[in-house]
């Protein structure tokens, strides 16, 4: 239920740690790409993916949208590690998922977060279970609120605030981690529309000030593109890459920038595309 899957062991005081300088001779060699490499995915009969492969570049904003059924959830959840995969081969800027720092931010906020716990103390639940000793969880968590001028009593129950104060919460405890990969499975479907813009407005700012790595899945083209550095459509089972589909606008993607014709260029580029593989 915890909106973050961090990879990270919890550290004995003293010990090495992973960018420590005696573990960089054995370090495989970087590379700046999530590869995807001979996926595969069934569920009985049904084949989602079938020797799938795609590259992508970290520390970018990438979109996931395509036809119903096409398996966007099943993707994010195979390459972040939370289902496994029949075959196939991800890694992270030539390390496996385990060798990661990754975060997840679900759907249903409501069940993400631990309904007995403080906002605060779902926070900090997943820097307890890597073992970050209390005083540096408070310097993290403090500076992160700070960074994003966060204002909400943290020392409430989630069923004490609103939906989008829960989703903020759930983004908040999954960045805590300071993760290379963040993933986000249709975050704000469940949000009303007024909230869903102020949040799609965070998560950009999120993103502009860590450059984290980001893939989210969506089922609104609108927010797929205002949000992305490039969108992933997918196509009609077993699913393929129709079409990476740069998104060449500036940041932050305000409502002039939204509203404008290079916006709405991209938009029918990416409708069309999309009924090319819904009428297949």
């Amino acid at each position: 239920m915890s909106g973050s899957n961090a990879r990270i062991a919890p550290v004995e005081p003293g010990a090495p740690t992973a960018d420590a300088p005696e573990l960089a001779s054995s370090a495989r060699p970087r590379r700046p790409l999530m590869t995807i490499r001979g996926l595969r995915k069934s569920f009985d009969d049904a084949v989602v993916y079938d020797d799938f492969g795609v590259d992508l570049p970290l520390g970018q904003f990438i979109s996931i949208f395509g036809p119903n059924g096409c398996g966007k959830s099943t993707l994010i959840n195979m390459i972040s590690g939370l289902m496994p995969m029949d075959a196939g081969e991800v890694l992270y800027d030539g390390q496996r998922i385990s060798e990661t720092r990754i975060s997840y931010v679900f759907q249903n906020y409501r069940e993400a977060l631990f309904p007995w716990a403080r906002a605060i103390d779902n926070i900090h639940y997943p820097l307890k279970v890597m073992g970050v000793r209390r005083a540096e969880r408070k310097r993290r968590i403090d500076k992160l609120l700070s960074d994003f001028e966060v204002r909400i009593d943290l020392n409430a129950y989630p069923y004490q605030l609103s939906g989008g104060q829960q989703q903020t919460v759930s983004i908040l405890r999954a960045l805590v981690t300071e993760p290379e990969v963040l993933f986000l499975d249709e975050p704000f479907s469940a949000l009303d529309y007024e909230m869903t813009i102020a949040m799609r407005a965070q998560l950009q700012k999120i993103f502009m000030k860590t450059k984290t790595t980001m893939l989210l899945v969506s089922h609104d083209l609108d927010e797929a593109i205002e949000l992305a550095d490039k969108v992933v459509l997918l196509s009609r089972r077993p699913t393929k890459v129709a079409e990476i589909v740069e998104i060449d606008l500036p940041w932050p993607r305000t409502l002039d920038v939204t509203t404008g014709e290079p916006f709405m260029a991209l938009k029918r580029h990416c409708l069309d595309r999309f009924w090319q593989e819904v009428k297949k």
